[in-house]
C-alpha cells in the first residue's frame, strides 16, 4: 500500500470581499472578518485532489498535515470528508504565517516522525503569501527530489511520474519515490463530499503535535522580518473636459492622454 501525505494550510478566504478585509498595520498581521471563516487554501486542495485520484487507482493512504498557531478543527477536518484517511494538526503559537523556512523543518520533521511514505504532494503556492517556497524546502530538508507545477501526478511502483506544466504544454518527469510534488490547478478542484462522507469523517484519526513533540527549535528561525504591512489607498481623480462639441473634447482628451504618456 502506497502511504501519501499531504500538506494543506488554513488561510484567509481569497474571496473575502476587499471591503471586509483589513490590516493591523501596527502588529503587521491581516485581520479575519469574524463573519468569514477559514479555508484550506484552494492550491492545497487540488494537492488533495491528486493524492486522492491516485488512491482511486491503487491501494493507498492518504494522510493529511496543517500547520498554524490556531486552527480551525472543522476547516481542516474538512479534507477528511473529502477522502484523506489522517491529519495531522501541527500547532504551536511558534508558528508563524509568513515563517516558510520554520513550515518547512516543522512539516519535515513531522513527516519524519509518521515514518515510511512513498509521496508528499504541496499545493504549488498558499494562496495568502503566495511564496512557493515550503514544498521546495520540505524536499530539501528531507533530502529527496521535487518537482513542481504538476499538473498530473502517478505512483508507478517506485517511481513518481508527473506532468509538469510549462508556458507551451508540459514536460513529462519521472523521480524515484519518495519525492515531493507541488499541484497546479490543472490537476482538478476538490471533489464534493457527500453527507455520508462528513458523517464518517469524525470517525477518523486527528493527532495533535506541538513544536516540542516534533522536536524542533522554534527560536532563531527567522530568515527575514516583517518591516511594513499596509492597506494600499487606491486614489483616484476625475475630470470633466468641456468642449463646444464631440471633436473639441476628443482633442483635449487626446491632449489629456498624451500629457499622461498613456498614448
Amino acid at each position: 500500500m502506497k502511504n501519501i501525505i499531504v500538506c494543506m494550510k488554513q488561510v484567509l478566504d481569497p474571496e473575502i470581499p476587499l471591503s471586509l478585509f483589513h490590516v493591523d498595520a501596527q502588529a503587521r498581521q491581516a485581520i479575519q472578518p469574524k463573519a468569514m471563516p477559514p479555508v484550506l487554501s484552494p492550491f492545497d486542495e487540488n494537492a488533495l485532489e491528486a493524492a486522492l485520484k491516485i488512491k482511486d487507482a491503487q491501494e493507498a493512504e492518504v494522510t493529511v498535515i496543517s500547520l498554524g498557531k490556531k486552527l480551525n478543527r472543522v476547516v481542516v477536518s474538512s479534507a477528511l470528508a473529502a477522502g484523506a484517511d489522517k491529519l495531522i494538526m501541527l500547532q504551536d503559537e511558534t508558528f508563524g504565517e509568513f515563517n516558510t523556512y520554520l513550515t518547512a523543518g516543522a512539516i519535515a520533521a513531522a513527516i519524519g516522525k509518521l515514518g515510511q511514505y512513498d509521496l508528499v504532494l504541496c499545493g504549488l503556492q498558499a494562496a495568502d503569501t503566495n511564496t512557493g517556497q515550503v514544498g521546495t524546502g520540505i524536499a530539501s530538508m528531507l533530502g529527496i527530489p521535487c518537482i513542481t507545477a504538476a499538473r498530473k501526478v502517478e505512483l508507478n511502483g517506485d517511481m513518481v511520474r508527473v506532468e509538469k506544466a510549462t508556458d507551451d504544454g508540459y514536460e513529462l518527469i519521472e523521480v524515484p519515490a519518495p519525492a515531493v510534488v507541488t499541484a497546479t490547478y490543472e490537476v482538478g478542484a476538490l471533489r464534493e463530499p457527500g453527507v455520508e462522507a462528513f458523517m464518517s469523517a469524525s470517525s477518523k484519526p486527528i493527532t495533535k503535535w506541538d513544536a516540542q513533540e516534533l522536536g524542533i527549535e522554534t527560536g532563531n528561525t527567522d530568515r527575514f522580518s516583517m518591516t511594513k504591512m499596509y492597506e494600499p489607498i487606491h486614489a483616484s481623480t476625475c475630470e470633466i473636459l468641456e468642449g463646444a462639441d464631440h471633436r473639441e473634447k476628443a482633442e483635449k482628451l487626446v491632449a489629456k492622454l498624451m500629457e499622461a504618456k498613456v498614448i
